[in-house]
């Protein structure tokens, strides 16, 4: 296993998570395997079912506070329209307080919904990592290189060999092969990096570069692409560098069905998203502008995995596809439960659970109360305070314009005299 990782990526964060689920992936392919069903395709299906199971507890909460939000929605515009045009200080603190009671009210959290997505994005950039580079998460389509590596490493000059493979295929391998390195599993795995990543034109290539491999090549060929071959595509190659090379061969079929796989992926995350409740605007700021911007990314989402899905893996984009359609199961077993769920009950729950928090920290609601009195207090005092500036500005206003002969009058004219001499 420790020979395996060593061309893993090696990321801070994201590496271990890459590895993790390498893990998976190595584990569900190997007992499809015993089966006779080893494919990376199917697996990565799998795969993507378990996730979204073990996903499930958080995708519930987030569904269960969108139809929260979706009640509250009410009264928070109540208290978006009390505030509406009142932009000082003292107002923007009442509203946030008149908020946070709501939600209070209703047991949630002004927070509550994002945890699933926070969580996928890590994942999304760690999957690609795994699905750039099978062979170093699964061992089984690592090991289906060994007798060809063997091989390689028997025929002098080798590493010039697989350089200039390198080179002439503009195969990009991070970390950058080091074949002056004296580690025969360093190099080992430098070779697996290279030629996972060629394509059918890569193994001929080879085949001409190592003609006495001849017929170990093709056997090892057979044997990686039945693994990493679904349906008509090679999970490691992208959309692009297919469409690039059919189009050049004149392999119109495979062009579309390397198109299809940007299309589906749009497609299928357009319908996710239109099965999804809404996450309405609420009546603070926070909350306001958190649904403007899922309003936002629930349109740019499906267009940048449209985008994206022509340079990543294929791999990647089947994780998509199948993630979006087991989101969309989901969802239509979510909507079914909450139709018959009542929420008032779940309201009740959600209160009792927030008294109890409170109460294990030593917090009940008198001290609730009181403190929600003196803030009240220590907000309207500002609000005292700027009315009271309003009152004097308009009072020497009118005295200002006060009528000659009068006591306004001669009061100015005594004020200016004591002004002048105080200057003096």
């Amino acid at each position: 296993m420790s020979a395996m990782l060593l061309t893993a990526y090696d990321g801070a964060i994201l590496g271990p998570i890459a590895k993790l689920l390498g893990w998976l992936m190595n584990g569900i392919y190997y007992l499809m395997a015993k089966i006779g069903l080893g494919n990376i395709g199917l697996s990565i299906i799998i795969f993507t079912i378990i996730i979204y199971m073990l996903l499930f507890p958080l995708t519930y909460k987030q569904q269960k506070f969108s139809k929260l939000q979706q009640k509250m929605q009410p009264e928070l515009a109540v208290i978006q329209k009390k505030y509406k045009d009142k932009k000082d200080q003292a107002s923007m603190m009442a509203m946030q307080e008149e908020t946070q009671a709501l939600y209070q009210k209703y047991g949630v959290s002004m927070m509550g919904g994002c945890g699933t997505m926070l969580i996928q994005m890590p994942l999304l950039l760690a999957l690609y990592r795994v699905f750039l580079n099978i062979p170093a998460y699964v061992g089984s389509v690592r090991d289906s290189f060994s007798s060809l590596v063997s091989g390689i490493m028997s025929i002098p000059g080798y590493q010039d060999k697989m350089t200039e493979i390198m080179t002439n295929l503009k195969i990009y391998v991070s970390p950058s092969p080091d074949f002056t390195a004296t580690d025969t599993t360093a190099l080992s795995n430098s070779i697996i990096d290279i030629v996972y990543k060629l394509n059918s034109n890569g193994w001929e290539t080879l085949k001409e570069t190592f003609p006495s491999l001849t017929g170990v090549i093709q056997d090892v060929h057979e044997q990686v692409s039945k693994a990493t071959t679904f349906l008509c595509y090679n999970i490691s190659d992208t959309p692009w560098d297919m469409i690039k090379t059919n189009f050049a061969d004149r392999a119109f079929l495979l062009v579309i069905a390397a198109l299809a796989i940007p299309v589906i992926s749009y497609l299928t995350q357009v319908l996710n998203l239109k099965m999804m409740p809404a996450m309405s605007a609420g009546g603070d700021g926070s909350s306001d502008q958190m649904a403007k911007q899922m309003q936002m990314m629930n349109k740019i989402m499906p267009i940048t995995s449209f985008v994206l899905c022509f340079t990543v893996p294929v791999g990647l984009g089947i994780y998509w596809i199948a993630s979006a359609v087991v989101r969309a199961v989901q969802q239509v077993i979510l909507n079914k439960h909450f139709e018959k769920v009542n929420l008032e009950d779940i309201i009740k729950k959600n209160q009792e659970k927030a008294k109890k928090k409170r109460a294990k920290m030593g917090i009940n609601e008198n001290q609730i109360s009181n403190a929600a009195r003196i803030k009240t207090k220590q907000i309207a005092e500002p609000a005292n305070t700027k009315e009271k500036e309003a009152e004097l500005q308009k009072a020497n206003a009118m005295k200002s314009n006060a009528k000659s002969g009068s006591m306004a009058s001669k009061a100015n004219m005594v004020k200016e005299f004591n002004e002048r001499n105080s200057r003096k």
